[in-house]
């Protein structure tokens, strides 16, 4: 399977609401780390390169291990779905790593609109390093392959606000965000 910005929107979702029922779910596994299913695809005597899938799988084992989920509480708008009716446009899960630092990983599902996403963690950090990055891309079946292996990636964002703990920052559609505050 070559995996799609939309299919790791959907796999970075999932991530979100394995951390969020952790009190249940007591183990979780990515089935193949290299081709047929993977994140990471080679070619026999050749390069390897990285799925759109590897990204949010990365982020989330960096971010989340040994750490602890947080209740997190959204106020989010709404979409409306053909099977599921109205569905929140955005989730998220706040975890506070091992190394005290704090990770909101969030998504956004609309498939046309930004949402503006604020947080306040002003009970646990005013200030600190902020380090943003997003998956997402305007083509939304964008994928990375043997001849452009590099098209999908994680972009950093400057473009949000953090002072005395409020954070604040536009998610554009069909997007996963990992915000880390050290």
């Amino acid at each position: 399977d070559i995996y799609s910005v939309a299919d790791a929107v959907v796999f970075g979702d999932l991530l979100i609401t394995l951390l969020r029922n952790v009190n249940i779910v007591h183990s979780a596994s990515l089935a193949q780390l290299v081709n047929v299913i993977a994140p990471i695809m080679t070619e026999p005597g050749g390069p390897a390169w990285r799925q759109t899938i590897f990204f949010p799988f990365a982020l989330t084992a960096k971010y989340a291990k040994g750490g602890s989920v947080l209740a997190s509480q959204e106020d989010a708008d709404s979409c409306e779905t053909s099977q599921y009716g109205e569905v929140p446009m955005t989730d998220s899960v706040v975890v506070r790593g091992a190394d005290g630092s704090l990770t909101i990983f969030v998504v956004n599902r609309s498939l046309d609109r930004s949402v503006e996403y604020r947080s306040d963690v002003s009970g646990l950090y005013k200030a600190g390093k902020v380090v943003v990055q997003s998956i997402h891309d305007k083509d939304v079946a964008a994928r990375n392959t043997l001849e452009d292996p590099k098209r999908v990636g994680l972009q950093t964002r400057k473009d949000f606000t953090f002072e005395n703990g409020k954070l604040g920052i536009i998610l554009p559609p069909v997007s996963w965000t990992s915000i880390h505050i050290d």
